[in-house]
């Protein structure tokens, strides 16, 4: 029978497995932590945003890099396929606002012993504890694994070791180095679904400030990059919340420097109609200082920074600010613009964005085109989706496609 061993017992290593042993195969599972699935813990706040319930068309379009790649694995083990592994081993799921899918029990635990239990009934070996140090090839093609605990002879091998973000969690970028040393090329690893840190100090003022129903744009050399309506909050370095995560994962391969955040702070109302909501603001409460009256149109945190930058003094009387200062405020208010200063650190986003070239990964098995038998799957490659469980549903696909065709 084919021995296969499979290094690292996340997301993308747990379906490699079962993927594997059902399809007729020896499978051993190594995992250096005390317990399988460490980051699925953490994953959607320790509910486990399992994956997205959407059509195939509809996940592509939330795959950032290279979506044709992952095409053939997501076309083959697709959300609903995973959603029917899990409930098939007894989990009950729910699909909440975005299509996201969780346990219904909101215990990421839970999806954790279903995919143990999956795991155990399919006759997988499970050696916990164990760090694998080398992978042993010979004449390109790979024989075993050498771990701190001895060799284990092997005919394949699926690396799926993650990559470098939360780094408690065994992802340390140990798979990164050793397809480098096989001569695969290393797409620079960027932090991707993370926070954005802004130059200046004015959104100092706004800190924990919350913002609903608002439009993010980055714009890069006056390009438009990425936009979309969401929520986000104003933090102590900067931005961060939903919009502003999804807007890193499009700007972390460009030169930071270059990128405007611009966000438009009443994006269901034109110019045009702003202008009169104005009008009639200054009009009903023209006795009034502008301010105060700003309160029906902003949170108080952001008057101050909005009337400082549209040039009108903050106890002008209503009555007195003229059409230029009228339109100054509304562009501001449409045009509500930051400079990038940098990502937040690596170990804080939610995945890494990069790594192997699948340039040099066949895309329908995972195996390297360099090594016979060596397989990669899950965040070693260089993929990576937004935020709504479509970052594990990449695992998820791409362990599947490696375990069943190895």
């Amino acid at each position: 029978m084919q021995k296969i061993v499979i290094v690292g017992g996340g997301a993308a290593g747990m379906i490699a497995a079962f993927s594997a042993a059902n399809n007729g195969k020896s499978v051993t599972l190594i995992e250096k932590n005390e317990k399988l699935g460490k980051k699925l813990y953490i994953t959607g706040k320790g509910r486990c945003n399992v994956t997205a319930n959407v059509n195939v068309p509809d996940f592509m379009l939330n795959v950032v890099s290279n979506p044709k790649f992952v095409y053939s694995a997501i076309n083959n083990f697709t959300p609903q396929d995973m959603m029917s592994l899990l409930e098939n081993h007894g989990l009950k799921l729910k699909t909440e606002r975005g299509n996201r899918v969780f346990p219904e029990s909101d215990k990421s635990s839970d999806v954790n012993k279903t995919l143990e239990k999956a795991l155990i009934n399919s006759g997988v070996d499970i050696i916990l504890n164990t760090k694998v140090l080398k992978i042993l090839v010979e004449d390109n093609v790979v024989k075993g694994v050498l771990t701190n605990n001895g060799e284990i002879p092997c005919d394949t091998v699926i690396v799926c070791t993650g990559g470098v973000s939360y780094q408690t969690t065994g992802s340390d970028g140990d798979g990164l180095k050793w397809a480098e040393t096989f001569g695969h090329e290393i797409i620079p690893v960027k932090p991707s679904l993370v926070g954005i840190e802004l130059k200046g100090q004015d959104f100092i003022e706004a800190q924990g400030l919350s913002l609903k129903n608002v439009s993010l744009t980055a714009k890069f050399e006056d390009k438009t990059v990425f936009t979309e309506f969401g929520e986000m909050l104003f933090t102590h370095f900067g931005v961060s919340g939903p919009i502003v995560l999804s807007c890193s994962a499009k700007i972390n391969r460009l030169d930071l420097n270059k990128i405007k955040l611009v966000i438009d702070l009443k994006p269901a109302l034109d110019f045009d109609t702003l202008d009169k909501r104005l009008l009639r603001e200054f009009k009903e409460n023209n006795t009034k200082i502008i301010s105060n009256v700003m309160r029906s149109l902003l949170p108080k945190a952001l008057i101050e920074i909005v009337l400082y930058r549209a040039g009108v003094p903050l106890d002008k009387n209503c009555s007195e600010i003229s059409a230029l200062e009228r339109q100054s405020i509304i562009k501001t208010l449409k045009y509500f613009e930051f400079c990038v200063k940098k990502l937040r650190p690596i170990d804080e986003a939610i995945v890494t964005a990069g790594g192997i070239n699948v340039k040099q990964i066949n895309p329908k098995t995972m195996e390297s085109k360099l090594i016979k038998n060596l397989h990669f799957a899950g965040e070693v490659l260089d993929i990576d989706a937004f935020t709504g469980g479509f970052n594990l549903q990449l695992a998820f696909a791409t362990g599947y496609a490696a375990g069943k065709n190895c």
